[in-house]
């Protein structure tokens, strides 16, 4: 008898993990087919202040499976600090992470990886570009190259992009290191970067920069990776107002690690993953739009 018991309980339970199993393919195979391509965005990748890793936060390296066996993940931006220091030593190990990945990764470069400016852009050109994939446009931009403000060169660069290219493209994808949003009295101010190191007193962002996207007839995400890896400050934030999606990723701290990949469905909507880097389950976080200011 008891082994009958036995005998029904595990049938029971293969049929429920099959129930499972063919629930969870159906859920994947519903994403696939509803997903024109993603990207993951991941801040401050070297990980914890004054930790020199070989290579990217631990943590973080633990989930490159992740990256690499998600087919749709086109490629992803390391949103600064992506090194403790601009040495080709920490470098060649950054190459040798991203060679593990298997997949284009863009930079966004901080503050940490422009400390010998002359070697970063002889191994990896201009610290601000722009790009195209599929039909959306990807700008980069250097916001530590005059003190937080998108200036001069820069600025015209941006907005001779922003002329010629937006009217042909559905969403506009921007990305940059610090937290250009951020103000100590604005409603932005208890969500505190990591570093306001090399800040100008007052910076151009509102004035100048916000209007030329938040004019634009396209969805536009500003995404920056100053984030996550002090006590007290955020590591990661969502916040979405007319035609602009601020987000804020980073890591280094621990606890709330994080990375986040976006889905560009093939309707134009736009879904965020926040997948959380320590912990049993990626999405212990929960979602990246149910954050609120505090």
């Amino acid at each position: 008898m008891l082994n009958q018991r036995v005998s029904h309980l595990f049938l029971i339970t293969l049929i429920l993990s099959c129930l499972c199993c063919i629930s969870g393919c159906k859920k994947e195979i519903e994403h696939s087919l509803n997903v024109d391509y993603s990207f993951f965005v991941a801040g401050h990748v070297y990980g914890k202040p004054k930790i020199n890793n070989p290579g990217v936060h631990p943590p973080f390296k633990k989930k490159f499976p992740l990256i690499k066996n998600d087919s749709l993940i086109a490629f992803g931006v390391f949103t600064g600090d992506i090194v403790i220091k601009s040495t080709d030593a920490n470098w060649d190990e950054i190459d040798a992470d991203i060679e593990e990945i298997g997949k284009q990764i863009y930079f966004a470069p901080g503050n940490h990886d422009l400390t010998d400016r002359e070697l970063y852009e002889s191994r990896y050109g201009n610290t601000y570009y722009s790009f195209v994939h599929n039909t959306d446009l990807f700008i980069v931009l250097d916001s530590g190259l005059d003190g937080w403000d998108i200036s001069g060169d820069q600025l015209q660069f941006l907005k001779g992009i922003l002329s010629t290219i937006t009217p042909h493209v559905d969403h506009v994808f921007v990305f940059f290191h610090h937290m250009l949003w951020w103000s100590n009295n604005n409603q932005f101010r208890n969500i505190k970067p990591n570093s306001l190191k090399g800040r100008k007193e007052k910076i151009n962002f509102w004035d100048e920069v916000e209007p030329l996207f938040s004019n634009l007839p396209n969805q536009v995400h500003l995404i920056c990776g100053d984030v996550g890896a002090r006590l007290d400050r955020a590591e990661f934030m969502y916040y979405s107002y007319k035609n602009i999606n601020l987000i804020a990723s980073g890591m280094g701290l621990g606890y709330r690690d994080n990375i986040v990949i976006l889905d560009i469905k093939t309707d134009k909507t736009i879904e965020y993953r926040l997948i959380a880097l320590n912990g049993l389950s990626i999405d212990r976080l929960g979602k990246l739009e149910d954050y609120r200011l505090r």
